[in-house]
């Protein structure tokens, strides 16, 4: 009965739900980044190459 009263107090207890949001929120980050990666790459490159090309013209 005790241990059946610990869990229950347990599951209401809310004091690591802010880490675990936090945690799940960084573990779906990083699978999207995994994901999309050669999306992303692309992307980037193609960003740093306009932004190279522009600043050549000044």
């Amino acid at each position: 009965m005790n241990r059946a009263k610990g869990w229950k107090e347990f599951w209401k207890e809310e004091d690591g739900m802010g880490t675990i949001e936090v945690v799940l929120i960084t573990v779906v980050l990083v699978g999207l980044v995994l994901i999309f990666r050669t999306q992303l790459t692309s992307i980037v490159n193609s960003l740093f190459t306009k932004i190279t090309n522009n600043t050549n013209r000044f």
